[in-house]
This record gives C-alpha cells, structure tokens and sequence, in this order.
C-alpha cells in the first residue's frame, strides 16, 4: 500500500506532500485546483511517459517520490531481488525527477532502474484508473485482459505456457528460415550481426551510464567555481583561529568548566560537543568533495568523447542504453540461429510442426477455460451494474476464434445495452462515458478480493453520475475498500462523505504565483467541504446540517 507521496514543481504544485492510510480516502476540491495533478505525479512516478510541460514554469526539474510497503507482496518483493533492488523494512522507495529539458532519472530505494522497469514494478503497486483510463475498456485487444484478470492464476499460467510456446514456434521458424535463406544472404547477415556485436560490445554499454556522465560533465564544468566555493567554507570552518571550529572548540571548554557549579548546563553542553563532531564530519565531506574534482581538461574532453559515442550508439540501436543491450542480445540469438548446426533441414521443420502442435492444444486449452468462466464473469459485472443504478442494463462476453499468439486464438469482446428491448452491441459502440466507468467499477468490484496490486485510484470515477447513482457508486466504492487501499479523486459530495479519509486541494496565490497546497481534513472542517460540494460557494445551515448528517453516515440523500 502507499504510505506518502511528495511532489514538487509539477505544473501549479510547487511542493504537496501527502501521507496515506488504508481503507477508503477521497481527494476533493474545485475544478481547476490541481487534484488530477496528483493522479498525474503518480503516473510519472509509476513509469508513464515523462512530458517536460509537467514541470513547473521557471524551475529547472520536478521530482516525485512515493513511499509503499510491499510487505506481503510475493510478487512486488520477488521483481525487486530479480532488479537487484533491496528491500529494507518492506518499504520501497520510488523516485523520478524530470528535467525541463526533458531528460528523465528513475530510482528504486537509491537505486537507477530503466523506466521500463519502473513500469514493471508500478504496475504491482498501483492500478490507476484516469479520467480516461477507463478508455482501455473500448480498446477490443485489451478486453481480454479484463477477463483473464478476473479469472485469475489459471488463466495468467496458461498465458505463460502459450506466450513461451509461442516464442518457442517463432524462433523454430526464424531458424528454418535462415536455414533456407540462400547462402549468400545468410553470409552477408552474419558479417553484419558480427559487425554490430563487436561494436556495441566493444562500447561496453551499461544501464544509467549516460546519466551519470552528464553529471560528471556538469560536475567538471563548473569545477573551478566548485573548487573555490568549497575551499572558502572549509577556510571558515577550520581555517585559522578565528574559524567555526575553534571557536566552537572554545564554548566547548568554557562550558565544560562550568557543569562542575551548574549541572543544567550539562545537557547543553553534549549538545555543543555533539555540534563539534558533526562540524568535523562536515569538513571531512567538504575536503573529500574538494579533493575529488578534477581540473584536468583533457578529463572532460574523455568524458565527452564518451557520451558522444553512447549517443550514436542510440541513434543506431534504440532509444536508451537497455534498448541497445536488448538489441545485442537479439543480434546473439540470430546469430547462433545461423551459424548453429542447420544439416538437417526435415529435423527443424519436424520441431516446428510438433512446437506449432503444442501450442494449439495450449491455446485450446486456455479458450476453453475462457468460456466456461465468462457467464459467471458476465453474472457478477450485470449484477454490480444494477447495483450502480443501471437496473436495465446487460452485459455478456462475446468469444470468437482468431489466429494463434501469445495471447491465445480468442477474440474477446464486450458487449452492452443500457435499455430494455436494445440489443447488446460492442460496448465501444453504444456506452456512453458515465456508463463506462460504472461499467469498469463493475469489473473491478467483481474482481475484489482475488488477485490484483493492493492500491486502486480512480480518477473522476464518477463523470456523469448524479444523485441515486452516486450515492450507490459511494458505497460500492466502500465495500472495494475493504479488499483494497482506495484513492478516489471526485466532485461528489455522496462519494466524499463514504471515505474514511479526506484531503482537500486548493488554488492560492503567494508572491504573484498560482501555487496548489493540500490539506487533511477532520471533524468540521470535512463537514465544511462536503457542504461546498454539496452547495457551491455559499454554504448555509441547511447545507452543512445536511453534509453534518452525510459524514456521520446518518441519512442517505439522493
């Protein structure tokens, strides 16, 4: 689950940081404030596609850091030792800082990770549901992901077994084309694959490299000022006489000498001594820092040489250094392919009937576990729709074959209507926006309880629901909490009044700048926002009479 979020200079957010609780938490406030802000810093530092326009107008980066604990988590805690992340007192630590330039870092407890593997690990900790996330429902190849997902392991077990078959029979064939292939273009592909091997292994590429090095440059060009900005507070600390140190050297023994006529002064005098050994750290780090940087001009002219050589390296092979490296292992494997023992040209075609063989009867296997589950997986999403205010709507799952991948040979599809009499079509085609996100709570509410990350946020989860339906939403949202830890960015005052935890987000201006702050609400204060949300800006008696009985779980209003 997650325990804090900091975030500073994303858009109008100069610094907000935020400390979370289990069960069920809303994030409320005006349009405009800045509340899907958060669920955008989340999205960065869960590993989302990192735009220099998120960072604050005049500042130089934004960062986001987030605070979980993965205790428990067999999967979380298993992708961190695959990582090499380590993972003390169960609690991770995720970090990005973004560059208005563009340039992006990535850390998991200190640690640089690729942002692909950011997104391995975000997407064990957190489902997020934007405010158009729900989109992926309209999405046909992503709404077998749904169903498998509820199905659960035996569905993500025969996936695995398809999805290795699969890979199996794909590289059988690319071996026996290379084996047919003429000998001149097999020649010809070789001495380029060799080419390509020795040159990006000669490089020897290494994840974060790039990074580091434009630090180091950055480091090497200012050196001068740096040498004589730490030279100067190492001469005020410790220079002469009249430096911090003796003279905190002297307080020491004046005070000392006088515990003996007043003990009070002991305390403050520990104090004064401790002070000392931290200052004497303090320089120790200065002087190391000092004698680490390096003058040398045919340094940085290495250094640069180098980065100008990684870049090429991604002009040619991809777009970061784990992109190259999975090129080179790529260039390997095609390599062995062609010059492996290829003499027996009906042995090779014999392997690629038998593996093409067994990945149908795995793929059968998986369709057949797919079908027997739907109509329950239909039952539970249809009930919790007429729950959520939609007593006329059906919902089914339309399986059909298609040709064999790593996802199976099923085309699944969705289908919906709203009304009596209408006949269920794709639901991409007929389901309008408030319809879908109750559509998508459905499925997640089926879901509860089986697999699945601990933390769910939904942003604007409520678009286009109003009275009965937001009311009955409020509560679904509830029950998922106790399976769940639950964030729920919303301007419905039913769905705040249901949560067991309230911030509020709001615009201000400080020294001619729009900032966002976020604020715990409690006791009154929580009555108070609920009544805005309940009245607009005039809040009266009756409305804060009616928010009062709301968060106090009295009456139900519609």
């Amino acid at each position: 689950m997650l325990i804090e979020l900091t975030v500073e200079n994303i858009a109008i957010i100069d610094k907000a940081t935020l400390q979370f609780e289990r069960g069920f938490t809303a994030l409320t406030g005006e349009t405009g404030a800045g509340k899907s802000l958060l669920s955008d810093a989340i999205s960065l530092v869960l590993g989302d596609r990192a735009d220099s326009s998120l960072v604050r107008s005049g500042a130089a980066r934004a960062s986001v850091s987030l605070l979980a604990s993965v205790d428990g988590s067999a999967l979380l805690l298993a992708k961190c030792a695959e990582l090499g992340i380590e993972v003390e007192e169960g609690q991770l630590v995720v970090h990005r800082e973004l560059s208005a330039e563009g340039r992006s870092t990535t850390r998991l407890n200190g640690r640089p990770v690729s942002v692909s593997s950011l997104r391995e690990i975000g997407a064990l900790l957190v489902d997020l549901h934007g405010q158009h996330d729900h989109q992926a429902l309209l999405v046909p190849e992503r709404q077998v992901d749904f169903l498998d997902e509820w199905i659960g392991e035996g569905a993500f077990a025969l996936l695995a077994k398809v999805g290795d078959l699969a890979d199996t029979v794909e590289a059988l064939r690319r071996r026996l084309h290379h084996l047919t292939a003429s000998s001149r273009d097999r020649e010809q592909r070789v001495d380029m694959l060799n080419f390509q091997i020795e040159e990006i292994e000669g490089a020897g590429v290494r994840v974060g490299e790039i990074d580091a090095l434009q630090s180091q440059i950055e480091r090497m060009r200012h050196a001068e000022r740096l040498v004589s900005g730490l030279r100067s507070a190492l001469e005020h600390l410790n220079g002469d006489e009249a430096s911090a140190l003796n003279s905190m050297g002297s307080a020491v023994r004046e005070i000392e000498g006088l515990v003996a006529f007043d003990n009070a002064l002991r305390e403050p005098s520990e104090e004064l001594q401790a002070s000392v050994a931290a200052v004497k750290e303090t320089v120790a780090s200065l002087r190391a820092s000092l004698d680490s940087l390096d003058l040398d001009p045919r340094t940085l002219e290495i250094t640069a040489e180098r980065l100008d050589a990684l870049k090429r390296l991604l002009r040619k092979y991809g777009d970061s250094e784990e992109a190259v490296l999975q090129h080179l292992e790529s260039c390997k494997r095609e390599l062995a392919d062609l010059t492996g023992d290829s003499s027996d040209l009906e042995e090779l075609t014999s392997q690629v009937a038998t593996a093409g063989a067994e990945l149908s009867a795995a793929a059968a296997q998986l369709t057949q576990l797919r079908t027997s589950k739907a109509q329950e997986f239909e039952t539970l999403v249809e009930s919790h729709l007429r729950e959520l205010a939609m007593e006329k709507a059906a919902f089914s799952v339309q399986i059909t074959p298609k040709q064999v991948d790593r996802t199976g040979a099923d085309e699944v599809v969705f289908a919906f209507s709203a009304n009596v009499g209408e006949p269920q079509r794709p639901l991409s085609k007929v389901a309008s926006g408030g319809e879908i996100s109750r559509v998508m709570l459905a499925i997640k509410i089926a879901g509860a309880g089986r697999a699945g990350v601990p933390t769910m946020i939904f942003d604007e989860v409520d678009t286009g629901l109003g009275g009965r339906a937001a009311a009955v939403m409020a509560k679904k949202l509830e029950e998922l909490s106790a399976h769940y830890q639950v964030l729920v960015i919303t301007h419905l005052p039913q769905i705040a009044a249901r949560a067991d935890h309230q911030f509020r987000i709001e615009k201000s201006t400080i020294g001619g700048r729009t900032v966002t702050n976020v604020s715990v609400l409690a006791g009154e204060e929580r009555v108070e926002e609920i009544a805005r949300m309940l009245s607009g800006e005039s809040v009266g008696e009756t409305a804060l009479a009616n928010a009062r009985e709301m968060a106090q779980g009295k009456v139900a209003l519609f």
